[in-house]
């Protein structure tokens, strides 16, 4: 009698199944790159222009995207290892990191403006605002070209932390972004004590937003209740020329996404120097 051979879905799905001991495997092989990249500081920053929506239709900053490199080289993006590092020591870590660098990225450019993402974690973390106190102690002007990224779903873990944080840091000139706007769970109390200077609508809700009618109705949405508390509106992975129009069409202060550029880790105002200097 022929035994019919097992496929991954008969396997069982306990603790030891092989499914959840490849997963623990993988998990573990990512954390140990990204520990060994911060231990030797193979951390670098990716840029992506994030553009004005109407004339004269520039850039208006970019944001500054912490990437890792692995054993061979190869540039490792953040979504590949955050979602594994961010409620642990090591995301504290890769938080100071990113801020470090991107302080260092506006000291040598005055003409530059940054957002940088952190977590909510990070908040009272002493060595992510030692590294912040340093750079500012030498030139107050960096707080002014700095713009934090705070994820909906990360600021509402600690609220009240994260309203007193924010209240202080502006108080120094940092202007302050809600990342991911519309995907998490913030509430309308919290949303109205927050001091977000921008809301970044995300990504899910922007893409096909053209032809979709449903996701036309929740981008307006966000834009008026951005408008109401007087936040200019950013919309994430902005993919087509079409959807830029709706979106423009609408209010959108500020596009982001492939249409005007991928992140890179070559810095994009060096090559737009470059070229001006031919010119």
């Amino acid at each position: 009698m022929k035994h019919k051979s097992k496929t991954l879905a008969d396997l069982p799905e306990g603790a030891d199944s092989p499914l959840n001991v490849a997963v623990a495997n993988r998990d573990r092989s990512i954390l140990t790159m990204v520990k060994e990249a911060v231990k030797h500081r193979e951390c670098l920053l990716a840029f992506q222009p994030v553009m004005q929506a109407r004339p004269p239709q520039g850039t208006a900053f970019y944001e500054a995207l912490i990437r890792v490199l692995d054993a061979t080289g190869r540039v490792i993006p953040a979504r590949d290892f955050m979602p594994l590092v961010e409620t642990s020591e090591l995301g504290r870590e890769i938080d100071c990191a990113a801020l470090e660098m991107g302080l260092r990225t506006l000291g040598r450019n005055p003409g530059l403006r940054l957002s940088i993402n952190m977590s909510a974690r990070s908040i009272g973390y002493r060595r992510w605002m030692r590294v912040l106190d340093r750079f500012l102690s030498k030139d107050k002007t960096l707080g002014e070209r700095l713009i934090l990224e705070i994820s909906e779903q990360s600021v509402m873990t600690v609220p009240e932390l994260a309203i007193d944080f924010m209240d202080r840091l502006q108080d120094r000139g940092i202007a302050f972004a809600l990342d991911d706007f519309g995907a998490g769970s913030m509430t309308f109390r919290y949303f109205r004590d927050f001091f977000f200077d921008a809301a970044k609508i995300d990504g899910q809700f922007v893409r096909g937003v053209q032809s979709n009618y449903d996701q036309q109705c929740m981008v307006r949405a966000l834009v008026g209740m951005a408008r109401e508390f007087d936040m200019f509106t950013v919309a994430e992975s902005v993919e087509s020329e079409k959807d830029a129009e709706f979106l423009i069409s609408i209010g959108v202060d500020c596009l982001q996404g492939y249409l005007f550029g991928a992140p890179s880790v070559h810095p994009p105002w060096k090559q737009q120097n470059k070229d001006t200097a031919r010119a």
